[in-house]
């Protein structure tokens, strides 16, 4: 009776170490998701000063920055990293076509403002790729945590779901041609 009610402990402490470990896990993926979103919060604040510098200087690209600001509405509004992943791509799609329209517009690269809002997004966007790979690499251990044995048992159990990652997008993942 004693061996029986032993193993009985054993097999409860063992069952309780696993569920805390998936819940530390599952925390972890929700704090890279919240860091990715600490960025991407700064630069939604960032890209309202952004046009609104650009816009006294190229107040006929009214198209790309009506584009901007539909973007940067529609990626704040995302519900999910896949929804969020491909709403940030867009607006990063288009932010490059802002940089590039400001090419055109040499008050407008000298302009102080514009130099460095364009120096705190470069910034932001490396803060939010780091932030990308940090979530990617705590959802890959959260997905083989939860897809091993024996932890599979205790996470369809306790219902831990798999996590999606935070995917680049096909544009971005083609060889870039250079020339000259």
């Amino acid at each position: 009776m004693i061996i029986l009610l032993i193993i009985i402990i054993l097999l409860v402490i063992w069952v309780i170490a696993i569920y805390n470990s998936l819940v530390t896990k599952r925390t972890r993926v929700d704090n890279g998701w919240a860091q990715i979103d600490v960025q991407l919060k700064r630069r939604y604040d960032l890209i309202p000063n952004l046009v609104e510098t650009v816009k006294g200087y190229a107040a006929h690209e009214k198209e790309v920055l009506e584009k901007v600001a539909e973007l940067r509405s529609r990626a704040m509004g995302a519900t999910s990293p896949k929804e969020a992943a491909e709403a940030n791509n867009m607006l990063s799609a288009t932010l490059k076509t802002l940089f590039a329209v400001a090419e055109n517009y040499p008050q407008l690269k000298a302009n102080e403002n514009f130099m460095r809002l364009q120096e705190e997004l470069t910034a932001t966007e490396n803060k939010i790729a780091f932030a990308r790979q940090f979530y990617n690499d705590v959802v890959m251990d959260y997905n083989v945590t939860i897809q091993k044995f024996p932890q599979t048992i205790i996470a369809s159990m306790f219902n831990f779901k798999p996590r999606e990652f935070f995917t680049a997008p096909a544009e971005e993942r083609e060889a870039v041609k250079v020339k000259f």
